[in-house]
């Protein structure tokens, strides 16, 4: 025991207010209840927490492989703790009211975590996350307790296979638009709900929560390899156990989160988003990343990045391959070789391998043979698949999806058919009262005005559905899906609900988007629009109590990253160090 608590240093670590000395008795006696030996109680304690429910298929294998992280833990002389937080799974809270809860809740896994950590002193902490938020929000955490510490995803879906063609519920919700326009029955639009997601884990095309898996092993908190396997198979059970060893070692050799999240590791971060045309809410999360580890790193950061990265995978939505194909072709780490070996990401980046990026794939050759990857020397485009926007209608920026658009569908002027909230809109869209040309525009929520930001997947899939993604354009405060795809312009700021200009636009207002020169403007001078600010008077929301309430009051800019609390610049002391 003497022998332990000296290798991994346990008379600095934060446990030791809680296992040594005579006036702990009282709280040894809680782990004698649950069944620890002395020996275990004087290791260090690891947190080990997931966001296990059943909620989800995003979730519902967590369980298994948090139970295997901790016998990893126990195997190199730590005594794991579990717990498990919260998520909201955004295919099922998606279309409806209960999107205002989704991003919200990756506050509050992060500062759940946090108390949890805090409230009983761990020392270290293995998180595993399966849906959008969730994997942030854990990553999130790690960063500002600073504790050495080892992400995990819990894997992608496997794909649904529907008249011959694998498929994932973007598909489903692009049928109900299909359905409502008379180019799918009933009877194939059940046909398909009931195939498309034929397995535990997340969803399958580079939405959200792959894109988030890939950052993990991009930004060095997670192992190599470790996002790869689809949730149901076994093998992620050696990443498990591998990750339950790695955070001992990280314990021993005091690497901590902040050694590894760096501006260089961020860069790196953003870069895989653009590489693999990534979710728009990369831009919201990673600096929110950053944030915690006291960084700037805002969305004209993350553009900058965007802007010089190949775009090199054909994955859906803008592509044609799943996460799972992407994995049999060896997984994101041929994204970053590829993108190492020409020169686009930062190869002397510590990761939570004690090695650098670089020195991770030394070994790795990047496969031939194969069309989900393209070499980072002969992209698809020389630019990411994710563009940054600014203009006189985003002074704050705006975000948009690119992979897979062409030509004339990356430049659209149109006149603004204008809604203050998604359901006006998604009633219009089903109505089919809109036309070819239009600028739909979708306000009021915003991280404020909301509040909670919602994601727009139900309009912009239905608008596919219709066959006329293309033919319209859709700019909100609000977000978008990493499965929405054609010219939905994201993350528009100022927000409507502070008076942004989005506010003041009134129907028939042309509208200019430009992903080719990375603008969006409205033809509207500068009196123009300053005259109309003074006749505009805030909304109120129907939150005014609760949590969506708190978050309000709080929350700041999507530039930022929507975050809500003052960060690590203004941290006095770290957890770590208590």
């Amino acid at each position: 025991m003497v022998e332990k608590v000296k290798k991994y240093g346990k008379s600095i670590l934060p446990s030791r207010y809680v296992t040594e000395g005579p006036e702990r008795s009282p709280h040894r006696s809680y782990y004698y209840a649950m069944g620890l030996s002395e020996k275990q109680i004087h290791q260090p304690l690891i947190g080990v927490v997931s966001t296990w429910n059943e909620a989800a298929p995003c979730n519902i294998a967590l369980a298994r492989q948090a139970k295997v992280a901790k016998k990893g833990v126990e195997a190199a002389g730590g005594t794991p703790r579990e717990f498990t937080t919260i998520t909201v799974t955004d295919g099922i809270a998606m279309g409806h009211q209960g999107m205002k809860s989704s991003l919200v809740s990756r506050e509050v896994i992060a500062d759940s975590v946090e108390l949890t950590v805090r409230g009983h002193c761990y020392d270290a902490l293995v998180g595993l996350a399966g849906c959008d938020k969730s994997l942030p929000g854990l990553m999130m955490a790690m960063v500002r307790l600073n504790i050495p510490s080892v992400f995990m995803y819990g894997g992608s879906i496997l794909p649904g296979r529907f008249h011959g063609k694998d498929v994932t519920v973007v598909d489903v919700f692009e049928g109900v638009g299909m359905y409502n326009s008379g180019r799918m029955s009933g009877k194939e639009l059940h046909e398909l709900e009931t195939v498309a997601c034929p397995s535990a884990g997340s969803c399958g095309g580079q939405f959200t929560a792959n894109t988030m898996a890939c950052v993990s092993e991009a930004i060095g908190l997670a192992l190599p390899g470790s996002a790869g396997a689809p949730a149901p198979y076994e093998s992620r059970d050696d990443f498990a156990f591998a990750s339950g060893e790695a955070v001992m070692q990280l314990l021993k050799n005091k690497i901590r989160p902040r050694d590894i999240v760096t501006k260089k590791s961020l860069e790196n971060a953003a870069a895989i988003v653009a590489a693999t045309g990534g979710s728009t809410n990369g831009a919201l999360h990673l600096p929110a990343i950053a944030h915690e580890a006291g960084i700037k790193f805002d969305i004209f950061d993350v553009g900058k990045i965007f802007a010089r990265t190949p775009y090199i995978a054909d994955l859906k939505p803008g592509g044609k391959y799943v996460a799972k194909d992407l994995y049999e072709v060896g997984g994101v780490q041929i994204v970053i070789k590829t993108l190492l070996d020409n020169g686009f990401l930062h190869g002397d980046c510590l990761t939570v391998t004690g090695k650098t990026l670089a020195e991770n794939v030394k070994n790795l050759k990047f496969p031939k043979n194969q069309d989900v990857v393209r070499p980072a020397n002969n992209p698809f485009s020389k630019t990411g698949g994710v563009v940054i926007l600014k203009g006189n209608l985003a002074p704050e920026g705006a975000i948009v999806k690119v992979a897979g658009m062409k030509g004339k569908h990356l430049v659209h002027t149109g006149p603004a058919l204008c809604f203050d909230s998604e359901e006006e809109a998604f009633t219009a869209v089903q109505a089919h009262k809109y036309k070819d040309g239009d600028v739909i525009v979708i306000r009021y929520e915003g991280p404020k005005g909301g509040p909670g930001m919602r994601e727009m997947l139900s309009t912009t899939a239905a608008l596919y559905g219709q066959g006329r993604g293309d033919k319209v354009a859709l700019i909100t405060d609000g977000r978008f899906s990493g499965g929405t795809r054609g010219l939905c312009v994201g993350h528009i700021g100022p927000e409507a609900a502070i008076g942004g200009p989005i506010a003041l636009i009134k129907n028939g207002d042309l509208i200019t988007i430009n992903a080719n020169k990375g603008t969006i403007s409205v033809d509207l001078t500068v009196k123009k629009l300053a005259k109309r600010r003074k006749k505009w008077r805030p909304r109120k929301n129907d939150y005014r109590e609760g949590a969506l309430w708190k978050y309000s009051q709080t929350v700041g800019p999507a530039s930022s990253g929507a975050v809500t609390h003052p960060g690590a610049k203004a941290e006095v002391k770290s957890y770590a160090d208590i």
